[in-house]
């Protein structure tokens, strides 16, 4: 995605810490470094800038600006945190994604192994887990209990939505004697935790809010990928695979597949470009017309009369507008219920090519809860552990209100107020979406003259 980094100059993009680091890090005991094989580590100095081509360089120069950077994410020489002492939490939020239960692990494994510290504990069921009112389980996390958890899709703590009260969920980590908090989870949740963080300010208390981001939309800004997105795209080109045979089976089939993705058409353009079978994708970002010329419908059309079979992708965001009439529901995180996309395109097909007296068999494969409960595949699993050590080794140095991201092929320090200053999106004029159009063949826009991105 392409930023406006501009906006990034009204952000403060240090990172909080709670004070000085005193204690000497214990990994270059735990992995036996030797003087001529020291452990390496990072210092708070090194930074990954927002740019990482020569042109922006250049306009950046001109303007005499310094140019924005994240912190660099990593282990630190020392560490706020006493090895040994420290007590963490782990809490996920929102709609399963795939990897949670190998974050969740490597959480574990991290502090257990490699920080000597013996307690982590679940909050089970979200934000509501640290609710007394709720009586929820409190467990005890050990190398034992979460040994082949990443093995499962899911999380085995349990999830939930909507808000909690900050004051009361501060109330039982200090009852807990928490130092870290790690908070797994989307949008929503990382509000929730820069909440948290303010509470915990306020009360001047030493309690470390580490966020990693969990979206299988892989919509958080400044964030290349989430955990669980790359799983999300892969899984779906199952899917797709059987609506492009069904597609084949019948004179004008059509297979219609509708993947997540709210506001982001990532899953729906990725898993477009691996299976190289889609012949129409649709998206939150780009409105379409069904009728007129330059329609959806007139379009799909075209295709039939030159190969007898389509296959339509569509993300659960697009096309909203078109349901314009219906009564609005929220889940309780506040997210407006979505209506079933799929389904009204489905109709609008039949109702048509039935005036066209063109024969069909249309099927509609919804896959959306298998993709969202499945366990990661190998390349993602690399990636959860990846982010679980960042988190580890940025809660040991006392950084909080932080966002453990991957931003220009590095791994980033990203404050939680930036992450959630703005979405990310699929941008008509970005690599990937001409990608996609180069992939599919479909024309540029399926509006009637009009420009067809929002």
């Amino acid at each position: 995605m392409k930023y406006d980094y501009d906006k990034l100059l009204k952000f403060d993009l240090n990172i909080k810490n709670h004070g000085k680091s005193k204690y000497e890090s214990p990994l270059n005991r735990v992995i036996m470094s030797t003087e001529d094989h020291k452990m390496s580590f990072v210092t708070d100095e090194e930074r990954i800038l927002v740019i990482n081509s020569q042109n922006e360089y250049e306009e950046w120069k001109k303007k005499g600006i310094q140019i924005p950077s994240f912190e660099k994410a990593g282990p630190r020489e020392k560490i706020f945190f006493e090895p040994g002492e420290t007590i963490s939490a782990v809490v996920t939020c929102g709609g399963l994604c795939p990897g949670l239960n190998s974050v969740i692990r490597a959480l574990v494994y991290m502090n257990y192994y490699r920080y000597n510290n013996k307690i982590t504990y679940g909050i089970r069921y979200g934000y509501e887990g640290f609710i007394d009112e709720y009586d929820h389980e409190i467990l005890n996390l050990t190398p034992g209990t979460v040994e082949n958890i990443h093995k499962i899709g899911g999380t085995v703590l349990g999830s939930s939505r909507g808000p909690q009260s900050e004051m009361s969920i501060v109330d039982k980590l200090v009852k807990l004697k928490v130092n870290v908090l790690y908070v797994i989870g989307g949008d929503g949740t990382l509000r929730g935790a820069s909440k948290l963080t303010k509470e915990i300010e306020n009360r001047n208390l030493k309690i470390s809010v580490i966020g990693i981001p969990k979206t299988i939309d892989n919509d958080i800004a400044y964030i290349d990928k989430s955990f669980g997105s790359e799983t999300a795209f892969s899984k779906a080109c199952d899917a797709i695979d059987a609506a492009h045979i069904e597609s084949k089976g019948a004179p004008n089939g059509i297979g219609i597949v509708k993947v997540m993705g709210r506001h982001s058409g990532f899953i729906a353009a990725n898993a477009t470009l691996a299976t190289n079978d889609v012949n129409f994708l649709l998206v939150p970002e780009m409105k379409f017309h069904f009728d007129g010329p330059k329609g959806f419908l007139a379009a799909l059309k075209k295709r039939l009369d030159r190969s007898s079979h389509a296959v339509i992708l569509v993300a659960e965001g697009a096309g909203q507008e078109y349901f314009d009439g219906a009564e609005k529901k929220l889940d309780p995180s506040g997210n407006e219920k979505l209506n079933d996309i799929g389904l009204l395109l489905k109709d609008k097909i039949k109702n048509f090519l039935a005036k066209e007296k063109i024969p069909t068999s249309i099927k509609y494969i919804d896959p959306s809860y298998i993709i969202r409960s499945t366990p990661p595949t190998p390349n993602d699993s690399i990636f959860c552990l990846q982010l679980a050590q960042k988190a580890v080794h940025a809660g040991m140095c006392g950084k909080t209100n932080v966002v453990i991201g991957f931003f220009n092929g590095e791994f980033i320090h990203l404050p939680i107020d930036v992450a959630v200053s703005e979405r990310k999106v699929l941008q008509a004029d970005s690599e990937l979406w001409l990608s996609v159009l180069e992939s599919t063949g479909q024309p540029i826009t399926f509006i009637n003259n009009e420009i067809g991105t929002i």
